[in-house]
């Protein structure tokens, strides 16, 4: 089996799921993507870790690495080993003391758990042949006129929560947010925080 290495390249809400996420990987040095369908769940945690939140308590994935780290077990690495029916299948390879175990996992735990561990993310590169897609980056004019349609084209349907808010209040909001542990809130509020950032 050749392997391909892969990185976290974003995340969006699913167009063909409700409730679930599109996870895309890409692969290191090409601009391919491998997109994933994941839970809500999952996608919160890999969320929370790239955004840098802190959770008031450990998440079920932080559970694991310290628990992990408790006993020495280290996550080397992640496979994406297998393709079945639209389905991911991946692998964690895990040492203690020398020796090598591979355990089953979702591909959405296993995303998120090697981001914790920092360990590397492979592919099969027959899985990456068969199920990947190629991201064509839209030249500068596409750009503009995408931009303009948006600005020009008021969509009622997606008002923005937050759109009255000050920076300073949402920072606020964001904080309160992640004491009470609603992390999906939390998601869409640093969300508009680093829209507004970007603006300026």
């Amino acid at each position: 089996m050749k392997k391909v290495e892969m990185f976290v390249a974003g995340m969006s809400y699913s167009q063909s799921q409700s409730g679930a996420y599109a996870l895309f990987l890409g692969v290191v040095g090409e601009d391919k993507r491998l997109p994933i369908i994941i839970g809500g769940f999952e996608a919160q945690a890999i969320a929370i870790f790239l955004e840098k939140m802190k959770p008031q308590r450990p998440l079920t994935h932080d559970l694991f690495k310290n628990f992990a780290d408790s006993f020495e077990i280290h996550l080397l690495e992640v496979v994406i080993n297998k393709f079945e029916e639209g389905i991911f299948f991946s692998k964690l390879v895990c040492e203690k003391d020398g020796e090598i175990k591979e355990i089953d996992s979702r591909t959405s735990d296993a995303v998120a758990l090697a981001l914790r561990f920092g360990c590397p993310i492979y592919a099969d590169e027959s899985i990456v042949e068969e199920a990947g897609i190629v991201i064509e980056e839209p030249d500068q004019e596409e750009e503009e006129e995408n931009l303009q349609t948006t600005e020009s084209e008021p969509h009622p349907s997606s008002a923005n929560p937050y759109e009255d808010y000050l920076l300073e209040e949402l920072e606020e909001l964001l904080q309160k947010a992640i004491e009470e542990e609603n992390y999906e809130e939390a998601s869409r509020i640093r969300d508009e925080i680093k829209r507004r950032k970007e603006k300026s």
